[in-house]
């Protein structure tokens, strides 16, 4: 039983509670002085008092009649030690306790608390994550804590530690899991004596050191640890070749994650041949070389080998290549195969499912597969997610992709065709189906509407044709909806419904890393972004854009209050802006642009405040602008122009009907300029057509009158005969006396 938000009174109101065992008040504002109320609950193993007022000292002398506590958390608030005295009995049995996020504001931990755990001979679990470490360790605490003998579990994730602290953890030789998660732990292990010291730890089961700054080669003094069964080193910068380092010795690993470093690993995985007990093998992101193999009388391939007890494997962005080749033997454990992000060609093996039959995830996208999808996908029964995106793969979607187990498909870009008739039909738990960038025909299928848990459908960038269905209405957990670049017609479904968060719970109690993983591509602002998982929980948005929509905006689009992303853009709709819209508190992003739409731009849209990209550009609207405050004030002409009948700013257009006042006349050169450039014209223009005037009223006359036409005639031809015998007497006569003088 649990007690949530409830306030504890007397003693004599608990006896009620005498059983109770397990209480949580958690998140409320319990202080020091409502401990004594607790007292009277003697069977109590379990308290939960995490983020609450608690400060200073924590008097457990007050709590004495708890001697059946197990687990304590005190979680979120601000102790500086606890407080108990000789004949203190409570507390006795005490083997977790949890102090995470106990600093604030810089503060670091103080020693005193450090110091005081000691005083618990039980405890096993201690968890400091999450706090400022540096300075809180005072000369005897490495002696106080190794009279913690009983302490087996010990998480420091995410607090700041300074290298020396573990010279102080390897005293603690009990200790069964440590955690070093994000400690900003820096520096070569070979050359600092503090990791050296971990091979102490002969109990150490789980070591967890992600997340660092550590560098170098692994130091040979990790094999030492021959209980190690989880080894967590990722995202750090660590280099050197596995296959010559301490992880060889190591064969009762279980669980080993190398990946985001600098390590060699051999594609065939030769160094570990002799781990047995290796269920989880995560090398991505390093540099994965091909060995010469002399077992077998192999070529250099990519294999899995002998390791038939492996659950997971992820190579990602390894830089393989060439055909992807199965291994020797079939692997019935083998649950997650993540080769995404490599060069690998051909063709999907064709048996792939009988030597993967319990595959859960399976990822090969990012590479160059071409082909059909394997039949033999029909026996992966336990599949839940399938990523093949980013590769050639033809064909139609095959009928056998209907497994009920299906949570999440990512089949986008490649270059499948057909309908989407006969596949996920019986797939009715799908959360995410990306079947975007293709070349898919026919319409959205009835059976759409029985996929109740579906939270992002893509389908972008296609030939689908036909209406909207109705049985989109249906998904009430729909989060995004991108049915871009298609052939879609008639209305836009006025009844579509949005959730604003996402929670995924997978069954079977897979962990939540499971869920959606795979970023997705959505266009908004007008680009398309990947967005991760951990953004798409919260990124909800409707794209329906240039397609053949037709008629009016529906208002009761305005009800999807939770939208971020709204694009309707290059359609054929018409009608007004619904003032509705205004009620999209939460969209980012609004893109109504080229399609018919009327009427003014409601005003009440500056009420946008997360408004970051607006368009309506190329319709027919009309009347003023929005004015430019808030969000509106960031936006240009762009998002407006191509409506000639809209005015008001950013725009040129003035929406004022007074005539503007005249420019100011010229000064007086100006006018005696332009003056004298006038009458030169009208003289240039008064000669031609006088000229003319007078030719053909010359000629008119000659017509009319023959003896004035006869005259005119003797006139021109005496003139010509005078003018030739002057030239002939005045200008020619000195060439011809030069011409005919006689020789002598």
């Amino acid at each position: 039983m649990k007690a949530y938000g409830i306030f504890i009174g007397t003693g004599d109101e608990l006896l009620r509670l005498r059983n109770l065992e397990s209480l949580g008040l958690n998140g409320n504002r319990f202080n020091d002085s409502a401990l004594s109320s607790l007292k009277g609950l003697s069977s109590l193993k379990s308290l939960d008092i995490a983020y609450n007022k608690l400060e200073g000292s924590f008097n457990v002398t007050e709590l004495d009649a708890l001697i059946n506590l197990e687990r304590l958390d005190l979680e979120g608030n601000e102790i500086d030690k606890f407080v108990l005295s000789k004949d203190t009995r409570g507390f006795g049995n005490v083997s977790f306790i949890s102090l995470s996020q106990s600093t604030s504001n810089g503060r670091a931990l103080p020693f005193t608390l450090l110091q005081s755990l000691t005083k618990f001979p039980n405890l096993r679990t201690l968890y400091l994550d999450e706090n400022n470490l540096e300075g809180s360790f005072g000369t005897t605490l490495d002696k106080d804590l190794a009279s913690l003998k009983n302490l087996e579990e010990l998480d420091l994730s995410f607090s700041t530690v300074d290298n020396s602290f573990l010279q102080i953890v390897r005293k603690i030789t009990t200790l069964k899991s440590l955690r070093l998660n994000g400690c900003r732990l820096n520096g070569s292990i070979p050359k600092a004596q503090e990791f050296a010291g971990l091979s102490q730890l002969k109990h150490l089961q789980n070591l967890e050191m992600s997340g660092n700054d550590l560098s170098g080669a692994l130091p040979w003094c990790l094999a030492n640890l021959t209980s190690l069964q989880q080894l967590h080193m990722s995202s750090n910068n660590f280099v050197g070749d596995i296959s010559f380092s301490p992880l060889t010795s190591l064969t009762s690993i279980r669980e080993l994650s190398l990946s985001d470093n600098h390590f060699q690993i051999p594609v065939s995985l030769s160094s570990f041949l002799n781990h047995s007990q290796l269920k989880y093998f995560d090398g991505s992101n390093n540099e994965i070389y091909v060995e010469e193999l002399e077992e077998h009388n192999l070529a250099p391939k990519f294999q899995l080998e002998n390791n038939t007890n492996l659950n997971e494997l992820h190579l990602v962005n390894n830089s393989l290549s060439g055909t992807f080749q199965l291994p020797i033997h079939p692997h019935q454990n083998l649950n997650e195969l993540d080769i995404s992000n490599n060069n690998f060609e051909s063709h999907i093996p064709r048996e792939i499912a009988s030597y993967f039959p319990s595959l859960i995830l399976l990822s090969m996208s990012d590479n160059h597969f071409s082909g059909h999808v394997p039949s033999s996908f029909d026996f992966l029964l336990y599949l839940r997610v399938l990523d093949l995106s980013n590769n050639n793969i033809s064909g139609t979607l095959p009928s056998f992709l209907n497994s009920s187990d299906l949570l999440h498909v990512y089949l986008s870009r490649n270059m499948l065709q057909g309908s989407l008739e006969h596949a996920f039909q019986k797939s009715f738990d799908l959360i995410t189906l990306d079947l975007s960038h293709n070349h898919l025909t026919g319409s959205i299928p009835k059976w759409i509407g029985e996929s109740s848990q579906l939270s992002f459908l893509l389908l972008g960038y296609n030939n689908l044709h036909g209406s909207i269905p109705t049985q989109l209405c249906k998904l009430n957990k729909l989060s995004f909806i991108d049915l871009s670049h298609n052939n879609f017609s008639g209305h836009i479904l006025p009844f579509l419904r949005f959730k604003s968060i996402i929670r995924f719970i997978l069954r079977g109690g897979y962990p939540s890393e499971f869920n959606l993983r795979k970023p997705l591509v959505i266009a908004t602002k007008s680009l398309s972004y990947p967005y991760p998982p951990s953004i798409l929980y919260y990124m909800t948005g409707m794209d329906l854009s240039c397609n053949s929509l037709s008629g009016a905006i529906p208002p009761e689009i305005g009800n999807l209050n939770h939208i971020r992303v709204l694009n309707l853009s290059n359609n054929h709709l018409i009608g007004p802006i619904p003032q509705t819209l205004s009620n999209l508190s939460e969209v980012e992003s609004l893109d109504l642009s080229n399609n018919s739409l009327n009427g003014e731009i409601p005003p009440q849209l500056v009420q946008l405040h997360f408004l970051a990209y607006f368009i309506v550009a190329n319709n027919n609207l009309s009347g003023k602008t929005p004015d430019m405050v808030a969000q509106f004030s960031t936006f240009n002409k762009s998002s407006y122009e191509g409506n000639p009948l809209l005015c008001g700013p950013p725009l040129l257009n003035s929406c004022t009907k007074e005539v503007p006042p005249p420019p100011p006349g010229p000064s007086t050169d100006e006018k005696e300029e332009s003056s004298v450039i006038i009458d030169a014209q009208v003289f240039c223009v008064s000669f031609v057509v006088t000229y003319i005037m007078v030719l053909l009223g010359i000629a008119a006359v000659l017509y009319i009158n023959p003896d004035w036409r006869r005259a005119w005639f003797y006139f021109i031809e005496k003139s010509i005969n005078t003018c030739y015998y002057f030239v002939a007497d005045n200008l020619l006569k000195p060439f011809r006396i030069r011409e005919w003088k006689p020789l002598v």
